[in-house]
């Protein structure tokens, strides 16, 4: 049995798809679809159901299909135990962190990940977590951290903190125009939470669905009764608070977000509650495929960036804010 060719059904199987698995193999699909063919001919087995949806795996296939990813793995496993006998590990980690966290973890956890793996290759892809969670499940990526992960059996889910979620406004003593600078741990903090009634009455820059962030705001306020009430739909952090810096409404952040924006003079900060807006944040990995010893090391470097960046900044005490 060819390994390419276990490799390219394994990941036709995950996406359901041969357009989605030479996109991410980066190789034709023609030739894709002819060694999965080949594949098909050497057992004498149909592997897969193509219709126009995709390819769904035959019960030969699901079978192989599990097989196929103990046995990819296996060899990772071997190639990297060559590699410690070299004195350095190889392979290549997929990780995938959400925009408002990506900015804050990114350098560093790159910079750990090459000081300790230079032989590794990592990839970092920012997204909402609901796609990056079928990433995970698909196999493109490896491990990504999640805001409100739901419980399921093909994820291995470990709940790192609760990430408290206060209302962004601009500062009403900055101007539109605030000077960028290095981020401040001075960041200024109203000293009364807002009830999180009120937090309806508020036009929000708020992101599209189905970014979790929304979707945790959504329904805290439907278990009042409450909708939230929409100035814009904006993607992106950075640009929602641009337009907050403007005075075109407000929004509902995790505090780091405002911390690394380079100018966090310009924002001001309102805890909602009580009790308080909280949103669960955890490190997750498929369950359906075991880690490589890279891969390994690589969680334990973002629970290192995670501890050290991101702890410092929830001992944010009240400020005296105006207005």
């Amino acid at each position: 049995m060819d390994l390419k060719q276990l490799g390219y059904f394994v990941r036709v199987a995950e996406l359901g798809s041969f357009t989605k698995a030479a996109a991410a193999l980066q190789v034709a699909q023609p030739a894709l679809s002819r060694q999965v063919r080949l594949l098909e001919v050497e057992l004498r087995q149909s592997l897969l159901l193509r219709n126009g949806r995709g390819a769904v795996p035959t019960e030969a296939g699901q079978l192989l299909l599990e097989h196929g990813r103990g046995i990819l793995h296996q060899v990772e496993r071997a190639r990297e135990e060559l590699g410690r006998v070299r004195g350095t590990l190889a392979g290549r980690v997929a990780i995938g962190l959400p925009p408002s966290l990506a900015r804050l973890v990114a350098v560093p956890l790159t910079r750990r990940f090459r000081q300790q793996l230079p032989q590794a290759r990592l990839s970092i892809t920012e997204g909402l977590s609901v796609s990056m969670q079928d990433a995970l499940l698909n196999g493109r990526l490896d491990l990504a951290l999640l805001y409100n992960a739901q419980p399921l059996p093909e994820l291995d889910l470990q709940p790192l903190f609760d990430e408290e979620l206060l209302l962004v406004q601009a500062h009403p003593e900055a101007g539109p125009q605030a000077p960028s600078g290095a981020s401040s741990p001075n960041l200024a903090l109203h000293p009364d939470p807002l009830p999180l009634a009120e937090l309806a009455q508020l036009p929000l820059l708020i992101p599209t669905r189905p970014n979790a962030l929304r979707m945790h705001v959504e329904v805290e306020l439907a278990k009042l009764g409450l909708r939230p009430r929409i100035a814009l739909e904006i993607d992106g952090v950075a640009a929602v608070l641009d337009l907050v810096a403007d005075g075109l409404g407000c929004a509902v952040l995790p505090r780091h977000a405002v911390a690394a924006s380079g100018r966090p003079a310009a924002f001001a900060m309102r805890a909602i509650g009580p009790p308080a807006l909280r949103i669960p944040v955890a490190l997750a990995c498929s369950a359906q495929r075991p880690s490589t010893l890279t891969q390994r090391t690589a969680r334990e470097l973002i629970l290192q960036v995670c501890a050290q960046r991101l702890g410092p900044l929830k001992a944010l005490a009240p400020q005296s804010v105006s207005g």
